[in-house]
């Protein structure tokens, strides 16, 4: 029967269950277990497809079009578990699914209640993963204990063992051991607590992780396992990690935790091989080279709104025993202040993607500054839209050129609504979402990169590069190196005459991983490691980060 492993939360958020619960899937996958990841979300919206990313960070995209957490792009970058729609469920999906079933009459009559029918639609969509070809089940429980929003997602999983036997349910439970300076010592009564509330909800975890930035001693150790109910072996420290996220798989092991579950669950697992991540480690920590990049966009300030566009950036370091020291530069700030003054230094620029017109003219600036001084440059999504913009504007010579999602009256409308997009009014799951088809020009560096003729990328946006002026964007030396199998969507450009310009109406940085950093980053690192040992080393060596 397949085993289930639920992780939760306690004290505060933001502890890292998404990453470490990808920790513990890549180590059980490593030990020749077949592993699926999914992660249970307390709120009421449908998807985050509609929340800021001040409030939720990025929106992970799946394959299948699915908008998802960001914790699943942890998964995706720490395991090969094949992730879908099944992935990730919100209380508004739950709800929402009940609610559709009442209206069908399927509940026969009966007052529809959180006990049995939204934990049986809960435990349902668990058991979805549980199929003949998967060994594990790992389900992160969004929020902490305590959270009114996370009571039916923990009654649901302490109903699981009743139905699918004790034997073949696992709880880990992750909580903080704060260190007080004014004390100088670590306290483990907020664990205590967490714990606490998770037993008196009828979940008694067989593991802790306790997250802390000090070494716990063995008599706190035995402390937390006296009052917490667990044995001591079973109380894992993860100490935080200045250095990389990606030694938290290593800590886990040193800690004895993938033996702990194997153990646990009586699983029949293979010996851990983890050299090639010991390999990207050592990579990590002696880079031959070092090189800045600015990355200008909207949520600058909020290191999760791009969270994937900087471990992008961090595989391709690793693949080229780099170091890369990011400048998160904030648009509006470009055009306060002028790109010589914000972006002088750096060897190379990224805009990544977003929504709205706040920042648009500072991203354009910035990508004028890269194309006229040969700095490599690489846009995503709206960041290939602002480089059509700003090469419309300044090399096509076309005045006030602009996108009709900030300008619905401009004169030369370059980017545009999709067709199918004219008649949409719901925002919700409606845009073009997914994995999408494209296909390569020949001698492009796009196809240098990639070494393919025909990719498949995911994409989330609505608007889209206006065909009606290719020929003249193409006369000024402008190329399309991929379009849409039928060509009449523009998916990559690039500009003849520049060392390294390319920009993706799609979204590469959701298929990166530290061991497979993703052609395209790959190339733009190589770029900015080729301007900076012609230049010298960097002018912002000390600058934000």
């Amino acid at each position: 029967m397949t085993k289930h492993i639920f992780v939760t939360g306690g004290v505060v958020s933001s502890l890292g269950k998404g990453l470490t619960s990808a920790s513990i899937g890549m180590l059980l996958e490593r030990r020749g277990l077949r592993v699926r990841m999914q992660k249970l979300d307390p709120y009421i919206n449908v998807d985050p497809g509609t929340m800021s990313p001040y409030q939720h960070g990025e929106v992970y995209v799946l394959d299948d079009g699915s908008e998802t957490d960001l914790d699943l792009g942890h998964y995706e970058r720490f395991t090969n578990s094949p992730l879908t729609r099944d992935s990730n469920y919100t209380t508004g999906q739950i709800y929402q699914s009940v609610i559709e079933k009442e209206r069908r009459g399927e509940f026969l009559g009966k007052t529809v209640q959180v006990i049995p029918h939204i934990t049986d639609e809960i435990k349902s969509v668990i058991r979805k993963l549980a199929t003949d070809s998967v060994d594990v089940v790992i389900t992160e429980i969004g929020g902490t204990v305590g959270d009114i929003e996370s009571l039916p997602f923990l009654e649901a999983i302490r109903q699981m063992p009743q139905e699918v036997g004790h034997e073949n349910c696992l709880f880990i439970h992750l909580t903080l051991v704060p260190y007080l300076k004014a004390a100088a010592e670590l306290k483990t009564k907020p664990t205590q607590h967490s714990v606490g509330q998770l037993r008196q909800i009828g979940i008694q975890p067989d593991i802790l992780i306790c997250r802390t930035e000090r070494s716990i001693s063995m008599d706190d150790r035995q402390k937390i396992a006296l009052f917490c109910n667990v044995p001591l072996q079973a109380v894992i420290e993860e100490k935080d990690k200045d250095f990389s996220i990606y030694e938290v798989p290593l800590s886990l092991v040193n800690n004895g935790l993938d033996d702990l579950i194997v153990k646990r669950l009586q699983l029949r697992a293979d010996t851990l091989l983890l050299n090639d991540w010991h390999d990207l480690l050592h990579r990590l920590r002696n880079p031959q080279h070092e090189i800045s990049i600015a990355v200008v966009g909207k949520y600058a300030e909020h290191r999760d709104a791009y969270k994937s566009i900087y471990e992008s950036l961090d595989h391709a370091g690793i693949h080229h025993h780099a170091q890369i020291r990011i400048g998160r530069i904030h648009s509006e700030a470009v055009e306060r202040e002028g790109p010589e003054r914000m972006l002088a230094g750096y060897d190379g620029l990224l805009v990544p993607g977003g929504f709205g017109e706040r920042g648009i003219e500072g991203k354009v600036e910035a990508i004028r500054f890269a194309r006229e001084r040969g700095i490599p440059f690489f846009g995503i999504c709206l960041g290939m839209q602002c480089a059509v913009i700003e090469f419309a504007r300044h090399v096509v010579g076309l005045e006030n050129a602009h996108s009709t999602e900030f300008s619905k009256d401009t004169q030369h409308p370059v980017i545009c609504l999709l067709d199918d997009q004219k008649m949409i009014t719901y925002k919700g799951g409606t845009m073009r979402l997914g994995a999408q088809p494209a296909n390569l020009q020949s001698g492009t560096l796009a196809a240098d990169c990639y070494q393919a003729d025909v990719i498949s990328e995911r994409h989330r946006h609505r608007f889209e590069f206006n065909n009606a002026y290719r020929q003249q964007f193409e006369a000024h030396g402008m190329r399309f190196a991929g379009t849409s199998p039928d060509h009449s969507l523009v998916e990559i450009v690039e500009i003849e005459n520049h060392p390294w310009f390319l920009a993706v109406q799609f979204h590469p940085e959701f298929k990166s991983q530290p061991t497979s950093a993703h052609p395209l980053f790959a190339g733009f690192v190589r770029a900015a490691i080729d301007r900076r040992s012609v230049r010298g080393p960097s002018l912002v060596a000390d600058g934000p980060h």
